[in-house]
């Protein structure tokens, strides 16, 4: 897996990256989702999406030289509330008969001529940007921008780029919308949703204009020379002052009297399926300055450039763009936006009114879910968590009702006092045990997520399973294992004994156990016939097993930390 946008960098944005994502269409008219994705759907599932009716006044200047100014009110869009069936990272990539025929085919014969003219090209681009850079250094990069006949080079560049793009079937680029603004007129283009490395094309089409990128791109083979020829702003992943370091740089080009190029940021910070529009980081709207939103769209009939963390790798996109006809590529210019004195000073409420501004354009809703919130949710799904598409949600309440600042939902596991015949409570005895109040409507909200069939009552061991997975995200499944096996000690009373029932119930929720696999588990360790098993046997039985080595292994779909998420608003 490699950062989104390849040599780009998201500002802020540290999330890998990966490959292909469900596809999911919005009927603009009613705002209903239309579920069409292929993997996480379920039958007859459909989304909760919350309207909201807020109206925030956003304030242009019009993108011509005139520098018009205007007034609109816009809509805030939908606000989708995602579970696993509208997971924005995720996509399957399937065709059929006749397009693999035609995939054949093209690959025997069109995508050798391709890649012999895309790969000249890039020589070619490659060629020039050496020029162009003969006797800079990099300091002399960072300090003053290109001018003169490097310049003129840096456009010629770009227009080979552009060539790789066009002969690798991106027949159909199409620049709609207003003119794009000058530098001065917008320092920043900020563009979304951001699906793909595909994305890329807007920075040789652009001008070209800076980008973020790692600073390790620098030394790539080819990409390293053409990278450097668009004045990056690079970001030293290894330096803890690097984040305050890079936007101290965008603010020091978006103000200075230089003729610096336009900055080009994806302020959502991650690859999605275009499904809907995730928060943006606030990194592109500390400058305070202008900027002008670029809607991308990619109106295909069959999808080969998205690429997200779940799905078809970037060699295999690459490989089925190659194989289509003609690839066709949207780039919508809005009207620059002129943040308010109150968005100047909050960069936050900046960067979620242009995300408005830019959902409402695109014709689709937003979203507060995080890369990290579904990555939160896949490992949640690959361990059959009870509830596991409702993860998310559980979080926000527990951090709603205050029960992420208390510990209170490790003590009642560790005192040993739930187990399989008290473990059956109501919502009276359910505030009881986590000391919330009943009366509160998120308590409410809470139970009801664990009450499906509307009994009134629920098993609470349930719930303090999901509460143990978000507090202990970043611990290995095991160890996760050994913290709820007290709830499950039906035999011992907390002495660590797990019947084959019991194993069943905490393997079936852990580690996505069948129930045929659970009863050989419990076989193969209770050889001397006791009829229990304990937390020590089953760690060494998965021990001495190397298809369970991943159960020892620090999860690397975990959140960085659960309490950073109880101190600061997910938005951002």
């Amino acid at each position: 897996m490699t950062d989104s946008h390849k040599g780009n960098y998201c500002l802020e944005c540290d999330a890998k990256n990966g490959d292909c994502s469900d596809t999911f269409k919005y009927t603009n008219d009613s705002n209903k989702l239309r579920d069409s994705a292929i993997g996480y759907i379920a039958q007859n599932g459909s989304s909760h999406i919350e309207n909201k009716t807020k109206h925030t006044e956003n304030r242009y200047i019009s993108s011509s030289n005139a520098c018009r100014m205007s007034t609109m009110t816009a809509e805030t869009p939908k606000i989708v509330s995602f579970d696993q069936h509208t997971n924005p990272f995720v996509f399957k990539c399937e065709m059929d008969f006749f397009r693999k025929i035609r995939t054949a085919i093209f690959t025997i014969f069109i995508v050798p001529c391709r890649l012999l003219i895309i790969t000249s090209l890039l020589i070619i681009a490659w060629i020039l940007a050496t020029i162009g850079l003969w006797g800079l250094t990099m300091d002399d990069l960072n300090v003053k921008p290109i001018s003169g006949w490097r310049r003129i080079i840096q456009v010629v560049a770009a227009q080979a780029m552009y060539g790789m793009y066009f002969f690798g079937s991106f027949h159909g680029v199409k620049i709609t919308g207003q003119p794009q603004a000058t530098s001065k007129e917008a320092p920043i283009l900020v563009l979304a949703p951001h699906s793909s490395f595909f994305d890329s094309i807007s920075v040789v089409l652009f001008g070209p204009p800076s980008v973020l990128a790692k600073a390790e791109t620098a030394s790539l083979p080819f990409l390293g020379k053409l990278i450097n020829f668009t004045q990056p702003i690079y970001v030293w992943r290894e330096d803890p002052n690097s984040r305050q370091n890079t936007i101290k740089t965008v603010i020091e080009r978006a103000n200075s009297r230089d003729d610096w190029p336009q900055i080009i940021i994806f302020p959502e910070g991650t690859c999605t399926n275009r499904s809907c529009v995730l928060s943006f980081k606030p990194g592109a709207f500390y400058p305070g300055v202008p900027v002008q939103p670029v809607c991308i769209r990619y109106p295909n009939k069959f999808d080969t450039v998205t690429w997200t963390w779940e799905g078809p790798g970037a060699l295999k996109l690459l490989w089925l763009t190659m194989c289509s006809v003609y690839t066709r590529c949207e780039l919508e210019f809005l009207p620059v936006y002129l943040p308010t004195q109150e968005e100047k000073n909050n960069p936050k409420l900046y960067a979620t009114n242009v995300r408005n501004v830019m959902a409402k354009a695109l014709g689709l809703p937003t979203s507060d879910l995080t890369y990290d919130d579904c990555k939160m949710m896949i490992r949640a799904r690959q361990m059959n968590l009870p509830h596991f598409d409702d993860i998310v949600e559980i979080e926000k309440l527990r951090q709603k009702i205050g029960l992420t600042l208390t510990s209170i939902e490790e003590q009642v596991v560790a005192s040993s006092l739930v187990h399989e015949s008290n473990c059956i409570v109501s919502i009276p005895e359910f505030a009881l045990r986590l000391q919330i109040s009943v009366d509160d409507p998120i308590t409410a909200e809470l139970f009801r997520i664990f009450d499906t069939e509307m009994s009134g009552t629920i098993d609470f061991r349930e719930y303090l399973l999901c509460a143990v997975y978000l507090i202990k995200q970043s611990v290995p499944t095991m160890d996760l294992m050994q913290i709820v096996s007290r709830m499950y000690d039906n035999c011992g009373k907390g002495a660590g004994r797990l019947t084959r029932t019991a194993l069943v119930h905490l393997l079936k929720h852990t580690i996505a156990a069948s129930i045929d696999e659970c009863v050989d588990i419990f076989a193969d360790i209770d050889f001397e016939r006791r009829g229990f098993v304990t937390i020590d046997n089953l760690r060494e039985y998965f021990e001495s097993k190397p298809e369970f080595a991943h159960l020892f292994e620090i999860p690397t779909t975990a959140k960085k930390t659960t309490q950073s998420s109880t101190t600061k608003p997910k938005s951002q």
